[in-house]
């Protein structure tokens, strides 16, 4: 079988403010939603970036051992759902937890799924979903890992529920 690629803008290896605890953070080249304000405007070009294998960032993400998971940010990681699916799961088969940050609301992505199996796909893998776009007159300070009021914490596993629990502690 044939790696997958997924193009990216960036990687962290050891990132504190992308999800509780030590966490490896890709960030997904290209977004749809170009929100106002984005914390991440060079990801919104689907041009650009660099490609990655998912073994490659598997080898990457097991080279540090204070990894408690992988965040999946961007740009929009729902626009390159296969190959980010192949990704979380073999975090998962590591014992690594799965946070991923999308513009989409789940009510949508769940829609998309239907007819999308690498969709359906990443949210199978994804413990934790961070969902709605960055909208500037919503902005908030106070809320962890989020950027303004309406994106949501979504457990999608056991696991994310830990994850939402850890959060909304904070």
């Amino acid at each position: 079988m044939k790696d997958a690629d997924v193009q990216l803008a960036g990687v962290v290896k050891e990132s504190i403010v992308d999800g509780p605890g030590f966490r490896f953070v890709v960030f997904a080249q290209g977004c749809p939603h170009r929100c106002p304000g984005c914390h991440n405007p060079e990801t919104h070009l689907r041009l650009g970036g660099t490609f990655y294998s998912v073994t490659d960032l598997i080898d990457m993400y097991q080279t540090s051992s204070l990894q408690r998971g992988i965040t999946l940010s961007g740009g929009e990681p729902f626009l390159q759902a296969a190959p980010f699916a192949i990704l979380a799961k073999k975090v998962k088969e590591l014992s690594g937890d799965v946070i991923t940050y999308t513009g989409y609301t789940y009510t949508h992505l769940k829609k998309l799924a239907e007819e999308d199996e690498a969709i359906r796909n990443l949210l199978e893998e994804t413990d934790l979903l961070i969902d709605g776009p960055f909208i500037l007159k919503l902005r908030s300070l106070n809320l962890p890992f989020r950027g303004s009021s309406n994106q949501t914490l979504i457990a999608l596993s056991k696991e994310g529920e830990y994850l939402k629990q850890e959060i909304e502690l904070l």
